[in-house]
């Protein structure tokens, strides 16, 4: 059974609207793919299973993203995690090639895979021009997941790539989200999208997120503080993990989400990560506060002005770059704010319950439980 996502059950997230898939890939060009790998069930066998894993892969636009590099930006608002990356992206400005999204522990064979994709799209890459710089994120999805065991492998990253589509987005339990937990719920991919609009331009922003993160005491909806009431009926609170260490853990609040930014506003590099930077106002408003523990990450692109690797002078025709006191910047960074936050519940209200390995069980977000609070709170009407 279709689960609905936070705006078919009722919920307005902000004040702009959103495009017509309510997805990143309302973004002109951009396309997301997805490879799910579920396998096994009962104890943990390192190497065997149970498997709850996957990748998931966003591509800026159908061409090699190396011969035509968009401009980009990084924003670490903590960062406990293990990314790859990040670096050439921060300080060029730069994305060149897909961006991927898989288990903290699959991320060195995602990247292994990303390299071969990109040296078949481009031959040339290292022999006669320069090396490529892969970008994957990561959360850890080990309570469900046989981690260790580094199930995705090159045909799990060849398959997310290929199959990347745009229109409508699967959200929940899919691709690098399969194993995930958000506020000691069923977590995993989510995303939405807003249309800034003014007399004579039109323009979109759109947000995917690995969502990771959180207890469920801290859990915020539409406003709604909802997570003390679903504790108090005991939901979301797993038994204890025993030697579980403070760091890292879900003990803090900790946890990691990816959160991923598209536009097709005419931006410099500058301003895309100023742009990411609000993302972590729409994480805020769901309860997350990025403890110690956390790995919060938000990678952001413009599909406008690409750059032409080999200096093509007929890719240079490009379009105005927007001023920064332009009134539209700010409605870019609201447009940020709201689709992360309708993001992340997106992927909360399109997850399933999962069980994973040793039967560890992520349950999904009670959406009767949930009605009833936000209509006894005045968010909804039934």
């Amino acid at each position: 059974m279709t689960r609905p996502r936070a705006r078919e059950f009722g919920l307005r997230i902000g004040l702009l609207d959103p495009g017509p898939h309510n997805a990143i890939t309302d973004v002109p060009g951009v396309m997301v793919g997805h490879s799910t790998i579920i396998k096994g069930d009962g104890p943990l066998v390192v190497g065997k299973g149970p498997v709850r894993t996957g990748v998931t892969a966003v591509l800026p636009h159908g061409r090699s993203v190396f011969r035509q590099k968009c401009r980009a930006g990084i924003s670490v608002i903590n960062g406990f995690g293990k990314s790859v990356g990040l670096s050439q992206v921060e300080e060029l400005g730069l994305l060149e090639t897909p961006i991927l999204l898989t288990n903290t522990l699959s991320v060195g064979s995602a990247l292994d895979a990303l390299v071969e994709y990109m040296c078949i799209q481009n031959p040339e890459i290292g022999i006669t021009t320069t090396t490529v710089n892969g970008v994957v994120g990561e959360c850890n999805d080990g309570h469900l997941n046989d981690i260790q065991g580094r199930h995705v492998k090159r045909e799990h990253v060849f398959s997310a790539l290929a199959s990347a589509a745009g229109g409508p987005v699967e959200e929940g339990v899919v691709g690098g989200g399969t194993g995930m937990s958000c506020f000691g719920l069923k977590g995993g991919i989510g995303t939405a999208s807003r249309v800034v609009s003014g007399p004579g331009y039109t323009y979109h922003l759109g947000a995917l997120v690995l969502a990771n993160f959180g207890l469920v005491e801290y859990l915020t909806i539409g406003g709604v503080h909802v997570g003390a009431q679903l504790a108090s009926l005991g939901y979301g609170l797993a038994p204890p993990e025993p030697s579980r260490p403070t760091a890292g853990s879900s003990g803090d609040g900790g946890g990691s989400i990816i959160m991923v930014l598209a536009t097709d506003a005419p931006l410099e590099s500058r301003q895309v990560k100023r742009v990411a930077r609000r993302a972590a106002f729409g994480l805020s408003r769901t309860g997350s506060f990025a403890s110690h523990g956390s790995g919060d990450y938000v990678f952001a692109f413009t599909t406008a002005n690409t750059l032409d690797h080999f200096g093509d002078p007929s890719a240079l025709r490009q379009e105005a770059l927007m001023r920064d006191d332009d009134p539209t910047l700010n409605r870019l960074f609201q447009a940020s704010a709201e689709a992360v936050e309708e993001s992340i519940l997106n992927a909360l209200f399109a997850a399933r319950t999962v069980t994973g390995r040793d039967n560890n069980t992520r349950q999904a977000l009670p959406l009767d439980v949930i009605e009833d609070i936000l209509v006894r709170h005045g968010r909804l009407s039934r």
